[in-house]
C-alpha cells in the first residue's frame, strides 16, 4: 500500500494528522506493507521570511481577527496536539515561508533520510520555536538526522537545487485539485482531506487493504504422491496401481 502525503511544516493540523496517520498505522496488521511518502505543499508561497512576528499576530493579521481570537483558536489546536502526544509553543513560534525547508527535504530524500528530516522540521517549527528559513538552522537540522552540513548548505544557498522536485510535487497537488493540507491519497485512488480523527485512518487503511490486497496464493489440497495422473507437453503419466 502506498500513501502519499501532502503538507507544509507550519500548518499545525499537517503535523497532527502525520502524527494520527502514525498512530492508525501502529494499529494496523499490515503495516510492513505500506510505504509512506511526504510530497511539498507550500500553504502560502508568497510568505515572506521570519520577520520577527509572532504567530498569534500573523494569524490575526492575515485572517482579520483580533489578537486575542487568535490566542484562543492556537490554544484550541494546542489541545488536539496535546491529545496525540505533540507539544505546540505557539508563544515562540516564527512564521516564514518553507521553500527552502521544502527543497531540503528533497535533498534528504536523494540520501534515504527523507522522513526523518520531515519528522525534525516538524519538531524544530512547532516545538522548539525554530526559525525555517534561516540556512544555518536548516543544516543544523540536515546534520542531525546525518547529512552532511556543507553539502546541505550549498543546496541551500542554490535557490535552483531541488527547487523543480517541490513545483513537480505542487503541480500534482493542483491537478488532484487539493486546495489545504494535510491531504493523503492512498494508492492513487482513495483520498483523505484534513487531520481527520484517529479511527478515521484506521477505517482507511483496513478499507483500502481489504479491497486491494494480494490475491491469495492457491491452497494445494493435491495428494503427496508425486505420480498423480498429469498431461504436460512431455505426454501423461499414467500412475502406478491406478483405480479404474
Amino acid at each position: 500500500m502506498k500513501i502519499d502525503v501532502w503538507s507544509d511544516f507550519v500548518c499545525p493540523f499537517c503535523y497532527i494528522g502525520k502524527r494520527r496517520l502514525e498512530m492508525a498505522l501502529e494499529q494496523f496488521p499490515h503495516r510492513e506493507d505500506v510505504e509512506v511518502s511526504f510530497k511539498s505543499f507550500e500553504l502560502d508561497p508568497n510568505s515572506s521570511e521570519y520577520a520577527g512576528k509572532n504567530i498569534h499576530e500573523a494569524i490575526a493579521a492575515k485572517y482579520g481577527v483580533s489578537l486575542e481570537q487568535a490566542k484562543q483558536n492556537n490554544a484550541q489546536i494546542g489541545k488536539q496536539a496535546e491529545n496525540v502526544g505533540l507539544t505546540f509553543n505557539f508563544d515562540d513560534m516564527k512564521p516564514t515561508n518553507t521553500f527552502d525547508a521544502h527543497r531540503l527535504t528533497k535533498f534528504a530524500l536523494q540520501h534515504g533520510k527523507d522522513k526523518e528530516i520531515t519528522n525534525n522540521l516538524f519538531y524544530a517549527y512547532f516545538t522548539e520555536s525554530k526559525n525555517l528559513s534561516d540556512s544555518q538552522t536548516l543544516a543544523d537540522i540536515a546534520e542531525a538526522v546525518g547529512l552532511d552540513r556543507q553539502e546541505a548548505l550549498d543546496v541551500l544557498q542554490d535557490k535552483t537545487a531541488y527547487a523543480n522536485d517541490v513545483r513537480v510535487d505542487e503541480g500534482i497537488a493542483q491537478q488532484y485539485g487539493v486546495t489545504g493540507v494535510p491531504y493523503f491519497i492512498i494508492n492513487d485512488k482513495y483520498a483523505i482531506s484534513g487531520a481527520q480523527p484517529l479511527e478515521t485512518f484506521i477505517g482507511a487503511l483496513q478499507k483500502v487493504w481489504e479491497e486491494e490486497k494480494p490475491k491469495p496464493k492457491l491452497q494445494s489440497l493435491t495428494a503427496d504422491d508425486m505420480n498423480n495422473a498429469v498431461c504436460t507437453d512431455d505426454g501423461c503419466i499414467i500412475p502406478p496401481n491406478n483405480e479404474k
